[in-house]
């Protein structure tokens, strides 16, 4: 009851701020109008058809209208015609519906200052100002959102100087006004009809010597999932193939090793695997653990575009999960593809039993690094049997949404990868991760070691996108 409250105190707030805006458009509009009336000039506005009136008159009427200033109303008359494709017009027989397309009322802006469009401004301002102040859907707030962004001049300059605090009230704002907010920086940077497709294969199966917790690949744990060697090169260049087949346009290979220590052999095969995906015009990522400096040099040779290398949580809650390697070790990895110039993939895993403060802590870490990650996985955890993590709850869908909205606001320019438990999200879900600010998917037969979502499903992805990028 609380949260359904909440959503109409919203929808009333927006719709009485709607009305108001309206009207004070509409008032400059006719302020404007009644003074050049004093003046013997005549509007666009007050042109209108008549079945009796002649060509000669029409001719004239436009032609002073061509003479009308309309440097004070333009504007508003523009910002009237964003609104009025999605406010609803009262019929004769009182019911409300849509405005049909190509209705009489509307004054695009593409045909000022050439064009003079016929118009009743009575029956314009009538319908506005009476169906400006009923309800509105979320639909249509996303669609404010949308106009008001896409007036703004430029998107503001990404900061690397936030506080905890400011990302914790970030975190803590109602979910409502955070996925609005969120969603309004999401159109200043990118652009809300595409996402990106991905694919990830994992090339070295089991047997890595680390102990993190939610990881079915430890050797300390007793998992189903069985040690393998790394795969050859042409299983992988046929998985590729496939994956761009289906619309994947990043193509990521995960190995379970702790480091590339006296694994030089393999390192060489990965480099090439590397270079013959680039070859097919795919990004390429890899996740091999921790790199030297000089490994990372020799990826972006190779033509490594990505390197994923996650922070998992907080700073203050890694120790719980993690004890094999540091924090600092993470970033010290981080550090050396950045600096060799590679896009870092850098993000975290919701459902470790982390507390808010923990993912806050995650998003302001990143936040602070002296570039934003190219990327921020958003991962929730799929517990699985025989890890110390198999009796955690799944993580809450809002938690998701929150923690989403938030690293949206924080990282504009960031892609958001929704990533691994993407698959027990349900349409309706996925759809407000989108509108919160994700912007990436992994899709395919699998992650590395759970499911992911099938390939048919990436076709029905227009659900939310209307293309792939």
């Amino acid at each position: 009851m609380t949260t359904a409250y909440s959503v109409e105190i919203q929808k009333q707030r927006y719709s009485q701020e709607l009305a108001a805006y309206t009207m004070q458009q509409w008032n400059v509009v006719r302020q404007t109008i009644e003074q050049n009336k004093r003046s013997g000039s005549k509007s666009p506005m007050e042109i209108t058809s008549s079945p009796s009136a002649s060509a000669e008159q029409t001719q004239t009427d436009r032609d002073a209208a061509e003479s009308w200033p309309r440097a004070t109303t333009r504007s508003n008359i523009d910002e009237i015609n964003r609104l009025r494709d999605w406010l609803p017009h009262r019929k004769s027989d009182g019911k409300c519906s849509r405005r049909p397309s190509g209705s009489p009322t509307s004054v695009p802006a593409s045909l000022y200052p050439s064009t003079p469009y016929l118009v009743s401004r009575r029956v314009a301002m009538f319908r506005l100002s009476l169906c400006a102040r009923r309800s509105i859907s979320t639909r249509t707030l996303a669609t404010h959102a949308s106009s008001s962004v896409q007036a703004a001049a430029s998107p503001p300059p990404t900061r690397h100087d936030w506080t905890k605090d400011e990302v914790q009230r970030i975190y803590d704002t109602p979910l409502l006004e955070l996925v609005f907010q969120a969603a309004s920086v999401h159109r200043r940077y990118h652009d809300p009809s595409k996402i990106q497709l991905c694919t990830l294969m994992n090339i070295k199966t089991g047997g890595c010597s680390e102990d993190c917790s939610y990881c079915s690949q430890s050797s300390r744990h007793t998992t189903a999932t069985k040690a393998s060697r790394l795969v050859a090169i042409e299983p992988v260049l046929e998985a590729a193939r496939k994956a761009k087949e289906n619309g994947s346009t990043r193509f990521c290979m995960g190995a379970a090793w702790r480091d590339l220590a006296g694994r030089k052999h393999g390192f060489e095969r990965i480099l090439e695997m590397v270079r013959e995906v680039r070859k097919m015009d795919m990004e390429v990522c890899t996740t091999l653990g921790m790199l030297s400096p000089t490994q990372a040099k020799q990826l972006k040779e190779a033509g490594l575009t990505a390197y994923n290398h996650n922070l998992d949580t907080s700073r203050e809650f890694y120790p719980k999960v993690i004890t094999t390697r540091s924090y600092d070790e993470r970033l010290d990895t981080i550090s050396a593809v950045r600096d060799a110039g590679i896009s870092v993939c850098s993000g975290g895993i919701l459902g470790l039993g982390e507390s808010d403060s923990d993912r806050v802590g995650l998003i302001w870490e990143v936040s602070n690094m002296p570039e934003h990650p190219e990327s921020f996985p958003v991962n929730a955890l799929v517990p699985i049997p025989g890890t110390p993590l198999e009796g955690n709850e799944p993580v809450q869908h809002q938690t998701l949404l929150r923690t989403i909205a938030t690293a949206r606001i924080v990282l504009p320019s960031t892609i958001i990868r929704l990533a691994a438990g993407r698959q027990t999200l349900n349409e309706n879900e996925q759809a407000m991760c989108f509108m919160a600010g994700a912007n990436a998917v992994f899709t395919g037969e699998q992650m590395l070691t759970t499911p992911c979502s099938p390939w048919d499903e990436a076709g029905s992805t227009t659900f939310f996108c209307t293309s792939h990028c």
